[in-house]
């Protein structure tokens, strides 16, 4: 990485870190607002139709699952108790705003949990639905292989 990239990159975060603590405050805010905003289109237009494709597709395999949109997400769940799922929800509690592919897998009393951020940057509109896709069926086996 080129000496400059890497100065101007430090400078900038200084720059930020330097600005009085209401100025960060409304910015985080600005920025959490506008996310919420993305987030809302992207699972109205993208994740919950794409869940609800994926359940119809293992339904006529024959397996059973739901899709269920509590709060402000969209789950695919599957029998045998709470702990499997795959979900995709916003997290607002970090640094910036990020969007994040939950899977929970439960079998003979073991729980495995995986958790991935979808969006490298802050921007979720960038987000497609084969990104989701991709997260959906790298997370799948789990529930199909029985």
């Amino acid at each position: 990485m080129e000496t400059s990239s890497v100065r101007q990159a430090v400078l900038s975060l200084l720059h930020q870190i330097k600005r009085p603590a209401s100025d960060r405050r409304e910015d985080r805010r600005a920025q959490t607002d506008e996310a919420a905003r993305e987030y809302e289109a992207f699972l109205r237009g993208i994740a919950v139709p794409l869940f609800k494709q994926v359940a119809d597709v293992l339904r006529a395999e024959g397996h059973q699952v739901d899709v269920f949109t509590p709060g402000r997400s969209v789950q695919l769940a599957f029998p045998r108790g709470n702990d499997n799922y795959i979900e995709v929800v916003l997290d607002t509690n970090g640094a910036a705003p990020k969007l994040l592919g939950r899977a929970s897998h439960s079998r003979n009393g073991d729980v495995t949990q995986t958790e991935l951020v979808l969006n490298a940057t802050a921007n979720i509109k960038t987000l497609t639905d084969e990104d989701l896709l991709g997260f959906v069926l790298s997370e799948l086996e789990p529930f199909v292989d029985r």
